[in-house]
């Protein structure tokens, strides 16, 4: 560990590594809640998408190296591919349900968690132990002499991928017409309907395409980091992705910092254990979790209006 070579000042450069490969899981399902809630609609159902991607990448990265005879730097991204797939599958179900008449959106989403948690768990048990080849990895560190600083500034090319993607959404939203069209849907449905958009149509595709983007965040884990398949690889962040998005006012560049942010809580604990401190350990560890928490009891405030929700959030059927 970095940590442990480098004594205290392992510490921030542990908060950091672990901000680079933790943070792209949160960054990618938050973007996708981001597009979600801004055609009006509120996806909690993204815990269960984000297991089923990460299982559906696991497993087709292994047999596609182990039974198919595919390359293991190809097989890792057929798997990512495959987990954006499956996540649009799931977002077309969530999506279909959650625009029939007189249904619950929340109970929507907490039945499609089960559902999608359920399915990759029953799928997923075969690919609990065998080890599938793992994304490559970005080396920004060549230029140091220490091991722990060359395997600290290791990136995934998915990260990469993430951040890019923020500004161009922003720019979608600011500047396309279908952008437009997500906008005026989320803020306003009777005026996107005398304008002659289809409500439904928007809504559908941006809950699809929320959800695949929650599967690649799925991918991000089980090919990158931990780089496992098991049944808590996720630890609620498809959940906190929700409070995320809140956090960042449903802009797509303040997500990306959100994002970094809950990255380095989440790497809090496991660098202080690593310079011995195990004292506390489960509240640091519990940092994004606390997060969360307190995003929920700032922002439920009645007294204080979000700036930039859409205004059909408040329309949801409870």
């Amino acid at each position: 560990m970095a940590t442990e070579a480098l004594g205290w000042w392992g510490v921030p450069l542990g908060i950091l590594a672990g901000t680079l490969r933790g943070s792209a899981p949160f960054l990618f399902v938050s973007l996708g809640e981001c597009l979600t809630e801004k055609s009006g609609k509120i996806n909690l159902g993204l815990e269960g998408t984000l297991l089923m991607g990460a299982m559906s990448a696991y497993a087709i990265s292994y047999l596609g190296a182990s039974q198919w005879g595919l390359s293991p730097a190809v097989s890792p991204w057929l798997g990512v591919l495959v987990a954006g797939l499956a996540g649009m599958v799931l977002g077309s179900i969530h999506a279909f349900l959650a625009q029939q008449p007189r249904v619950n959106d929340i109970a929507v989403g907490i039945a499609m968690i089960i559902f999608g948690s359920g399915l990759a768990f029953f799928l997923g048990k075969p690919f609990i132990q065998p080890k599938a080849p793992q994304l490559p990895t970005i080396d920004l560190a060549n230029w140091s002499s220490m091991p722990q600083i060359q395997s600290a500034f290791k990136i995934s090319p998915l990260f990469v991928l993430g951040v890019l993607l923020a500004p161009l959404m922003a720019w979608f939203f600011r500047s396309t017409r279908w952008g437009l069209f997500v906008r005026a849907v989320g803020d306003s449905p009777d005026a996107a309907l005398a304008m002659g958009i289809s409500i439904k149509k928007v809504r559908m595709l941006s809950i699809i395409a929320g959800s695949f983007l929650a599967g690649i965040g799925g991918a991000c884990l089980s090919l990158y980091y931990p780089g496992l398949w098991s049944e808590s690889v996720s630890s609620g962040q498809g959940l906190m992705a929700v409070a995320l998005v809140i956090f960042a006012r449903w802009n797509p560049i303040q997500c990306l910092w959100a994002s970094l942010f809950f990255g380095g809580a989440q790497a809090i604990g496991p660098a202080l254990q690593a310079v011995g401190i195990e004292q506390g350990r489960y509240l640091f560890n519990a940092a994004p979790y606390v997060l969360t928490l307190l995003i929920m009891i700032i922002t439920c405030s009645p007294k204080k209006t979000l700036s930039g929700a859409p205004g059909a959030l408040g329309t949801i059927n409870l």
